[in-house]
């Protein structure tokens, strides 16, 4: 594995500005077809909610809890995903990603909502909210633009 893999924990910059205008979701699946999920769509997929969740950011330190909520990586695969898969990679806008394991998939959101509302595009609009987390945001991903499915 490369330190220069977008997808190896590493440390990144905060980027406090989206990436892009583009607020759609592409999930690539493993025989190369792309969907693209909007966010109205997202919001229809089963909905939980996770409290006492942080944000743990990059050299600005832990915000929170929050009650974050959206649709858990296992519910978004049991909706899109057909057969089995062993990872996840969930890769931002600006490129910084990480991989969530067939097994935390339960435990792991791509969360729309923050106490209530929905996220706004400078806040993240769908993040990857993974509560086990204790590193420096090293697997919190803001503005998810892609989903891509791994089989090993």
């Amino acid at each position: 594995m490369t330190t220069d893999d977008p997808l190896h924990p590493h440390s990144h910059d905060p980027n406090p500005e989206p990436p892009s205008d583009d607020p759609t979701l592409l999930l690539a699946l493993t025989d190369g077809r792309t969907h693209p999920i909007p966010l109205p769509t997202l919001q229809q997929l089963p909905r939980t909610t996770m409290p006492h969740c942080f944000i743990i950011s990059t050299g600005h330190g832990t915000s929170g809890p929050f009650a974050f909520t959206g649709v858990t990586l296992h519910d978004f695969a049991q909706v899109y995903i057909a057969g089995e898969w062993s990872h996840l990679e969930v890769i931002s806008g600006d490129g910084f990603g990480c991989r969530v394991w067939a097994n935390e998939a339960k435990e792991t959101l791509l969360a729309w909502g923050i106490d209530g509302r929905t996220l706004t595009r400078r806040e993240g609009l769908v993040r990857l909210i993974v509560p086990s987390e204790q590193d420096d945001a090293l697997r919190q991903v803001k503005w998810v633009a892609e989903i891509r499915v791994r089989l090993t």
